[in-house]
């Protein structure tokens, strides 16, 4: 096993975003280490001591990715037994051409207390206040209010599109108890706008609720199958845009409701 080493001076998100993204491309499995705030001389030469023992340990190079503001500590970790990956070098040479204005770097810049910052913490604080149906009367403030049957993925991915874009996401649980007469409820209606479903595969919703509730009525595979028929008709039927959440991550999820939901990310 191969092992990854994400490493800043800051926060190191940017170092593991970009890394993940490109080691996601290779049928490799890693071991992943993150490394923030490594800030000083001697913080950087306990890195490098970490770093040099993993070699010596698996005889397998470690992979560093990196975003370094302070030149002193980029040379101490690129001399280490890791093989290193800078993207702030690859990529801020070709876009300072372009704008014909030198780079100022610092530290946490990427990563910082900002508008963008509030606007996320606002957006947490909406989200966990409006989950799961707790309460309606804030409809008004949503962005979108996500809808489904219970275990479809509605809550994780209301805080990440909260934590990653801002976004006041709110969320209502299609129950049992609604299937009867299943249509939308009046506060639903009023925001009618502002829904999207989500649906799984029957099989993959009783495994999850099975693992929760086993033996139950709620995760039977009848009831699932039941559960899921009936609320993907209610979508069709009031034509409310939905996505699977099978096979999809959170990330996947959320951004695909961004772009099919047209919103945007808040920012300054």
């Amino acid at each position: 096993m191969r092992t990854a080493y994400y490493i800043s001076d800051g926060t190191a998100l940017t170092s593991e975003t970009f890394g993940h993204a490109i080691l996601s491309l290779f049928p490799v499995t890693f071991q992943h280490k993150t490394l923030p705030f490594i800030d000083d001389e001697d913080k950087a030469l306990r890195a490098v001591e970490e770093i040099n023992q993993s070699y010596a340990e698996t005889g397998e190079r470690p992979l560093i990715f990196h975003t370094f503001v302070n030149p002193g500590i980029k040379r101490i970790i690129v001399k280490s037994e890791g093989v290193s990956y800078d993207f702030l070098d690859h990529y801020v040479a070709p876009v300072q051409a372009e704008l014909g204005v030198e780079a100022q770097p610092k530290t946490n810049r990427t990563h910082g207390i900002s508008a963008d910052y509030n606007f996320r913490i606002d957006a947490i604080n909406y989200t966990l206040e409006n989950d799961d149906g707790v309460t309606t009367r804030n409809y008004g403030e949503a962005d979108i209010i996500l809808i489904g049957a219970s275990r479809t993925g509605k809550t994780p991915t209301c805080l990440y599109l909260a934590l990653q874009y801002g976004i006041k996401a709110a969320n209502y649980p299609i129950t049992e108890d609604d299937m009867d007469n299943l249509e939308l409820t009046y506060d639903l209606k009023m925001h009618r706008h502002k829904l999207f479903g989500l649906t799984i595969d029957p099989d993959r919703l009783q495994s999850i609720r099975e693992a929760r509730r086993a033996g139950s009525r709620y995760a039977s595979q009848k009831q699932c199958e039941f559960e899921i028929a009936e609320i993907e008709a209610l979508y069709r039927r009031e034509a409310i845009p939905y996505l699977n959440s099978t096979y999809a991550s959170v990330e996947e999820i959320a951004a695909k409701i961004m772009t099919t939901a047209n919103l945007k990310r808040h920012r300054y």
